[in-house]
């Protein structure tokens, strides 16, 4: 089963009325995710700045970027999940220009996340960045 589109999910949070109907959605989402070999849970691969403990892999297969991401945090794991539908299998240059803050904006995201998962979502979205702007050169 492969992640919604960022305009389903869009659409899929404007049907709930509460953040709590949101939060589960959003749960959900995380379990859509390809599970993660835990032999990748290293030290190189865990993202500095996460209140839980968050870990990125990925691969470059073409032009596009593969990731893989996991966390030790099921709400977190719901997050990497809209990160991933912004940004797995995308070329580096796809990545770099993104507008993730209007994505978050427009899921009315941040402001209905506690200050420290908000800085740790702003420290996955960087580390991703960094891998793209890595792999470009």
């Amino acid at each position: 089963m492969s992640l919604p589109t960022k305009e389903e999910i869009i659409e899929d949070l404007e049907f709930f009325d509460d953040w709590e109907d949101r939060y589960k959605y959003i749960i959900d989402l995380g379990k859509m995710l390809t599970p993660f070999d835990p032999s990748l849970r290293t030290n190189e691969r865990l993202v500095r700045g996460c209140q839980s403990n968050v870990w990125i892999d990925f691969d470059k297969e073409g032009e596009s970027l593969l990731f893989k991401v996991d966390s030790d945090a099921i709400i977190v794991k719901g997050l990497l999940a809209l990160v991933m539908v912004a940004f797995d299998k995308k070329t580096p240059a796809e990545i770099v220009v993104f507008d993730i803050d209007g994505f978050f904006a427009e899921l009315d995201l941040e402001s209905h996340l506690s200050p420290t998962r908000g800085n740790g979502l702003k420290a996955i979205v960087a580390k991703i960045q960094v891998i793209a702007k890595n792999a470009n050169l």
